[in-house]
This record gives C-alpha cells, sequence and structure tokens, in this order.
C-alpha cells in the first residue's frame, strides 16, 4: 500500500511542478501518473548506474553533477511519455528540483 501511496504523492507533485514551472506540461493526472512511475523506476535502476559511472565529475564539481544526472531523468521521462514535455535545461533542474521539494512535503505530511 505504501508504494501506491507514493506514487500518487509523486504523481500530485509532477502536476503541482507542471502548473507553476512555464515549459512543464503534462497532458492530465493520468499522465502525471505514469510519469512518476516512470520517473521512479528510471531513478531506482538507470540512476545509480549513472551516479556510480560519473563519482570523478561529481567529486570535481563538489557534487553539482548529480543535479545534471536529475534532469537527465527528466530528458530521458519527457522522451519516453507522450504527454509530457519539458522545454529546456533549467525547467527540467527546476522540475526535478520542485518535485523532491513537494515530494517530501507531502510525504511529510501525510506520514
Amino acid at each position: 500500500m505504501g508504494l501506491i501511496i507514493r506514487i500518487l504523492i509523486s504523481a500530485v507533485a509532477v502536476i503541482v511542478a507542471s502548473y507553476l514551472i512555464p515549459g512543464v506540461s503534462v497532458d492530465g493526472f493520468g499522465t502525471a501518473l505514469i510519469v512518476a512511475i516512470v520517473l521512479g523506476l528510471l531513478n531506482a535502476f538507470l540512476k545509480p548506474i549513472l551516479v556510480f559511472l560519473t563519482i570523478p565529475i561529481t567529486i570535481i564539481t563538489l557534487g553539482l553533477f548529480y543535479l545534471v544526472i536529475n534532469v537527465l531523468m527528466v530528458y530521458l521521462t519527457d522522451y519516453l511519455i507522450a504527454g509530457f514535455h519539458v522545454s529546456g535545461f533549467i525547467t527540467a533542474l527546476l522540475f526535478s528540483i520542485l518535485v523532491s521539494i513537494v515530494t517530501w512535503v507531502i510525504d511529510s505530511i501525510v506520514g
């Protein structure tokens, strides 16, 4: 049951981010749900590999390259999901940060 709640929270975060950030569009809650699932799967399986492979550059940039990896995950989700679009690097960066914050806030409230 906890996984379903986390996915729903992430979908709400995607919808909130799409309303607040110009350049992010989501066709509806169903698409946001799919975006949340795909983003979660990419973060669970692909992101750890990318983090491992980019350890040297992440260390050199004092961890800032980790944000680039987050943006890449958003871009890949944009590529995979037809009803989801992010218009640029800064937009994807803001989207990833805002989704993280909204998810954290809702998760703290829901418990």
